[in-house]
């Protein structure tokens, strides 16, 4: 039997429950399971909510690409805030709202990076690129096993694979030419050491450079953004152009870099899966990702 707690119900001033109006939901460890896919009971809960008029949206790190890959297989449509807020697309794809890295920013952070020694990725308008797969491929794997850590590892490490076998992560020898033409938006740089104190020192000396935001999405990795493009300071803006307030909105999700929406919204609902740290920043902790936790989170506030 799936167990899940209720820790508390939002009240309006007068006492009567909270009317959710728009929904925004994770998705590695979160809205997908641990095969990345969405399940029906996921699926079947979003349109239940959409055809009543509630807005849903997805708020992920993942890039725009990345994040349709899985939607457009599930058959689902709805806006995207990607890469941790740096890029926000409406229903129909087209960008709204881009929160890229100043390039002095982005070449100061990789800088240091390389300094450190840390691999890291650079995610932008045109896509994610990497300049050493192998590496890209055990970034995502730690991704993967921190959200699904009872998944098997052949599983995890086929799903890892799957992002360059559909050209959704580009190889280049160097990131030079992302940094200095116009054409390249600098959305995030995901960076990965299995060097523990080497992964530690990094994000420090990131957090020192004013103007970035950082935050984590796996055990061993740093995900470093403009401090505009979080994904609670998105999710804000996005629905107030709505008329919706920040009280009428539950948010979904289970890692670190989910923190910035879960502490804003109205509802904030941790996985069965997250950490325990991160169940005690929400109101609602539902089942795990593998239980449909999407699901139940969805149906309880219907």
């Amino acid at each position: 039997m799936i167990e899940w707690q209720i820790l508390s119900i939002k009240y309006d001033s007068e006492g009567e429950k909270t009317m959710i109006k728009c929904i925004a939901s994770d998705m590695d460890g979160t809205l997908l399971n641990a095969y990345q896919k969405i399940t029906e009971e996921n699926k079947a809960a979003i349109l239940k909510a959409q055809a009543q008029g509630v807005e849903f949206v997805v708020a992920t790190g993942r890039s725009y690409q990345e994040a349709m890959f899985v939607l457009e297989e599930a058959g689902l449509k709805c806006p995207v805030i990607s890469v941790n807020g740096a890029e926000v697309r409406n229903v129909d794809g087209e960008v709204v709202v881009a929160n890229p890295i100043a390039k002095a920013l982005a070449k100061e952070a990789a800088t240091l990076l390389r300094e450190q020694g840390i691999y890291f990725e650079v995610y932008t308008n045109k896509g994610t690129f990497t300049d050493n797969e192998d590496k890209g491929i055990t970034a995502i794997i730690d991704i993967f096993s921190s959200a699904n850590p009872e998944a098997p590892m052949e599983m995890i490490v086929e799903g890892a694979k799957e992002r360059f076998k559909q050209g959704l992560v580009h190889v280049v020898d160097n990131y030079e030419s992302l940094f200095d033409d116009d054409e390249h938006q600098i959305y995030k740089f995901l960076a990965f050491s299995m060097d523990a104190e080497k992964q530690t020192a990094g994000r420090r000396a990131l957090e020192g450079i004013a103007g970035l935001a950082i935050s984590s999405s796996g055990f061993l990795n740093i995900e470093v953004t403009s401090e505009d493009a979080q994904k609670g300071v998105a999710l804000e803006r996005f629905v107030r152009e709505r008329g919706i307030e920040m009280s009428e909105t539950m948010a979904i999700g289970d890692n670190e870099n989910d923190l910035s929406m879960l502490n804003r919204a109205g509802r904030a609902v941790a996985m069965g899966n997250a950490s325990f740290e991160i169940q005690m920043e929400c109101d609602v902790v539902t089942a795990t990702n593998d239980e449909s936790g999407v699901a139940q989170a969805i149906l309880e506030v219907l």
